[in-house]
């Protein structure tokens, strides 16, 4: 896998995609307010190899097709939403009772259950992302979770490459999120306004690696 070329690619869509384009970027930064619903359905485009990337337009589809994507991710979520409040109730429940001494004791096991639900988020996150395509491409929310045919595509990727290419792209995405939180006063706006090119970078590149395979 080429890493550099996905990259660049991935790049080259959302600077394609958005630069001098603005009205297209405005229209996504409304979709990012309304609850970033539409923005998840826009994203679905783009997971489906529309290239370059797609208008804007059909609210309602763009609509309705972010809602089944938040359902997948809330599914995918359940796990670590169970471990996260089984590694914080010895905490409240010490700290409801006054006692310093167990609320201590209890932090140990939340450090713990943390170091857990970490290695669980990521793990899910493996197979989270293959799934999305999965839907975007299918149609089918059941194929989000098929997890015989996710597993199937990443062997073809190869997991070394596919847990490789995604650690690139989460570096990318911090480094670009801490530059702009280290901006003083209008940092977060800049985070805020580059939301859109984020996204049409990150769908374009998960895109990318799923056809690295010649998947359909």
């Amino acid at each position: 896998m080429n890493f550099g070329n996905i990259v660049g690619e991935s790049f080259g869509y959302a600077k394609e995609g958005l630069i001098g384009k603005w009205m297209k970027w405005i229209l996504l930064l409304v979709a990012t307010i309304i609850l970033a619903l539409p923005l998840m359905g826009y994203s679905l485009k783009i997971l489906r190899g529309e290239k370059p990337s797609p208008e804007v337009a059909g609210w309602g589809t763009l609509f309705i097709d972010g809602i089944k994507y938040a359902i997948i991710c809330i599914i995918y979520a359940i796990p670590v939403i169970i471990i996260l409040a089984l590694a914080m109730a010895p905490m409240l429940t010490a700290a409801m009772s006054g006692n310093t001494n167990a609320v201590m004791a209890s932090m140990g096991a939340f450090l713990i259950g943390l170091v857990i639900l970490f290695i669980v988020a990521i793990i899910i996150s493996l197979f989270e992302f293959i799934g999305v395509v999965r839907f975007a491409r299918t149609g089918s929310m059941g194929e989000a979770f098929n997890f015989s045919a996710i597993l199937a595509t990443i062997g073809k990727i190869g997991w070394v490459s596919y847990i490789l290419a995604l650690i690139i792209m989460m570096i990318i995405i911090v480094v670009i999120e801490v530059i702009c939180n280290l901006i003083p006063v209008v940092g977060t706006l800049i985070l805020f306004i580059l939301i859109p090119f984020i996204v049409l970078f990150q769908a374009r590149y998960i895109c990318m690696i799923y056809d690295s395979v010649g998947t359909t």
